[in-house]
C-alpha cells in the first residue's frame, strides 16, 4: 500500500497538486524514451550543451538520426547530445537517472551511437547521495555508425543515481545518442552476486563478540563485561543495563600494552559508514588512547582511520566513519595503554557499519514520531510552556547530582528534560506528538530514559486515540533509577491515527 501525504504549508496561497501517477513493472533506472515523463531522467542544464529527445515527428524535432533502437522506425525516440553549441574547453552534458531507492545489482544495459571528428568522452557514474562519483563504464570506440551495445556491472548497495556523462572539446566534436536503457539483475557474466550484508560486521555484544575477535598472539585484550543496573555506575550504551566491551583491565594493563579487536572481513570497492561508542575512564591524556585501523587480510596495517581527541570523561560518545578501499579488509579497534601512570579504561559498545556515506545516511527523511532532539523537537509539542515544562539542553543538566551528562544519540548532542527545581509538588510537563497514522497490528516505541537525582518523580508514557479523550496509560517509571541512559521498549496496538 502507498500513501501519499500532503501536508500544507503556512503560507495563504499554497497549494499541493498530484497528477499522472503511474505504477510499472521493472526497474526505475529503465527506460525506452518513447514516453513524455522520459522515466524520470532529467537533463543537468548547460548553457551550451545539453541532452534533447531526438526522433520523432521529424518536422518537430532536432532529430540527428534516421532511426532509433527501441522501434527501429523513424518515429522512435532517443536522447542525444551534440557538440554543435560548444563553445568552451571540456563542456560537459550530463543524463541523470531517478535515484534508486532499495539495493540491487546486476547488469546494466544500453545502447549507444558516438561519431566524432575530435574527441568526445562518454562515460558512466555512479553518484551516491553525498555526491561522491564512481566510473563504472567509458566508451573505447572512435566511431559506431549503428547503434552498439555495452554492458556493466552494476552494484547500488545504497541510493544512487546513473549518470550518463559527455564531454567535447570542440564545436566539431561529434554526437553521442543513447536509447534503451535496461537493467538485470543476473550479473553480465551470467554470475549471480551475494550482496554483502553489513549487519554482520555489527555488534551490541549483549550475546557475545558476534564476528569479532582476538587474535591469541594478543592476548585477551578487550573484556566482556555487564554492570549490575544501579544508581552509580554507568551501564552500557545499548540498554543502561546489558553488556559492553572493556579494555585496559586491571588483568591486562600494563606499560606499552596494546588491546587489538579484528572485524570480519570487508569486501572491498564499497563506501562504508562505520557507527561505534566509546567511553573514556581515568586517563590523564586521552588523545591516541582509542584507534580505529584498517587491516588487510593478512593483518597488514593500511593506516590508521581515527582516533581519539579529546572526549567528555564518563560518557558514551558517538564516533563515525567514512571510508572505501579497493580490497578487502578489516576493521580493527585498537587500545593503547601508554604507561601504568597513564592507563585508564576504554568501553566499546554498539558498533555498527552502514553501506554508504556517514553523510549520505544524514540526508534520510526520518520516519514519522521518530525524533532524537538533535536539531529541532520534530513532531512533539508540549500543552503549555514556561520555567516548568520540558526544555531542550545539551550537556550535563544545571543542577549537581541530577541528570545526565550527555544525551544518548551521540553523548554531546541535545536531549529533553525536565527541571524540577523549577516546579512545585504535583505539577506536571506534558510532551505529546502530532497526529500519528494508525494500523492494524502490533507496534513498538522505543526510547531512552534518564531518572537519576534526589526527589525524582513519575514519568509516565500515554496513549490517546484520535477522537477520544481518554488518555490510555502504558507504561511509568517513579523514583531514581540509574546513572546511566535506561531503555523503554513499548508494545501498543491503535487502528484509528492516535497521540503519544
Amino acid at each position: 500500500q502507498l500513501v501519499l501525504e500532503g501536508e500544507m504549508g503556512q503560507g495563504k496561497s499554497t497549494s499541493i497538486a498530484v497528477f499522472e501517477i503511474k505504477i510499472t513493472s521493472g526497474y526505475c533506472i529503465e527506460c525506452d524514451f518513447e514516453e513524455n515523463h522520459l522515466c524520470g531522467y532529467v537533463n543537468r542544464w548547460n548553457p551550451n550543451v545539453n541532452w534533447f529527445v531526438g526522433g520523432g515527428n521529424i518536422r518537430n524535432s532536432q532529430s540527428i538520426l534516421p532511426k532509433d533502437h527501441t522501434l527501429n522506425s523513424a518515429l522512435g525516440h532517443y536522447m542525444y547530445v551534440d557538440s554543435v553549441y560548444v563553445k568552451h574547453f571540456q563542456e560537459v552534458a550530463q543524463l541523470i537517472s531517478p535515484k534508486t531507492t532499495a539495493p540491487i545489482s546486476g547488469c546494466l544495459s544500453f545502447y549507444y551511437q558516438l561519431k566524432q571528428e575530435s574527441s568526445i568522452v562518454f562515460t558512466v557514474y555512479l553518484r551516491d547521495t553525498s555526491g561522491f562519483y564512481e566510473e563504472i563504464w567509458k566508451t573505447d570506440n572512435a566511431l559506431n555508425a549503428d547503434w552498439a551495445l555495452a554492458e556493466v556491472d552494476f552494484n547500488a548497495p545504497y541510493p544512487m543515481e546513473v549518470i550518463f556523462e559527455v564531454a567535447f572539446n570542440s564545436a566539431k566534436g561529434g554526437y553521442v545518442a543513447l536509447d534503451d536503457i535496461s537493467f538485470s539483475p543476473v550479473y553480465c557474466s551470467n554470475q549471480t552476486g551475494t550482496p554483502f550484508n553489513p549487519a554482520s560486521a555489527g555488534c551490541n555484544f549483549e550475546e557475545d563478540l558476534c564476528n569479532f575477535y582476538q587474535d591469541h598472539k594478543d592476548g585477551p585484550g578487550w573484556s566482556r563485561v555487564k554492570v549490575k543496573r544501579n544508581v552509580y555506575r554507568a551501564g552500557d550504551h545499548t540498554t543502561g543495563f546489558g553488556y559492553y566491551l572493556l579494555a585496559n583491565t586491571k588483568f591486562t594493563s600494563q606499560p606499552g600494552y596494546i588491546g587489538r579487536l579484528y572485524g570480519p572481513t570487508l569486501p572491498g570497492n564499497l563506501q562504508f559508514c562505520l557507527r561505534f561508542y566509546y567511553a573514556l575512564y581515568g586517563f590523564f591524556k586521552m588523545s591516541g588512547t582509542l584507534a580505529v585501523y584498517i587491516f588487510e587480510e593478512n593483518h597488514v596495517v593500511q593506516e590508521k582511520i581515527w582516533s581519539v581527541l579529546d572526549s567528555p570523561k564518563g560518557v558514551w560518545t558517538q564516533a563515525e566513519i567514512s571510508f572505501k578501499k579497493p580490497m578487502p579488509c578489516k576493521v580493527v579497534f585498537v587500545s593503547w595503554c601508554k604507561s601504568f601512570w597513564d592507563c585508564g579504561l576504554v568501553a566499546l559498545d554498539d558498533v555498527s557499519l552502514s553501506l554508504g556515506s556517514c553523510q549520505a545516511a544524514d540526508l534520510l527523511l526520518p520516519t514519522p514520531g521518530e525524533c532524537t532532539f538533535e536539531k529541532d523537537e520534530c513532531v512533539f509539542t508540549q500543552k503549555k510552556r514556561g520555567r516548568g515544562s520540558w526544555h531542550r539542553k545539551r550537556g550535563p543538566t544545571p543542577t549537581s547530582y541530577t541528570g545526565p551528562k550527555g544525551d544518548h544519540t551521540t553523548g554531546v548532542g541535545y536531549y529533553m528534560y525536565i527541571e524540577a527545581s523549577n516546579m512545585v509538588y504535583g505539577q506536571r510537563a506534558y510532551l505529546v506528538s502530532k497526529s500519528l497514522r494508525g494500523t492494524s497490528g502490533k507496534q513498538c516505541l522505543t526510547f531512552f530514559y534518564h531518572m537519576y537525582g534526589a526527589g525524582t518523580g513519575l514519568l509516565s508514557v500515554y496513549l490517546k486515540k484520535e477522537g477520544d479523550d481518554e488518555e490510555i496509560p502504558l507504561w511509568r517509571r517513579t523514583g531514581e533509577q540509574s546513572i546511566s541512559w535506561l531503555r523503554g521498549l513499548i508494545e501498543y496496538e491503535s487502528d484509528t491515527n492516535y497521540q503519544v
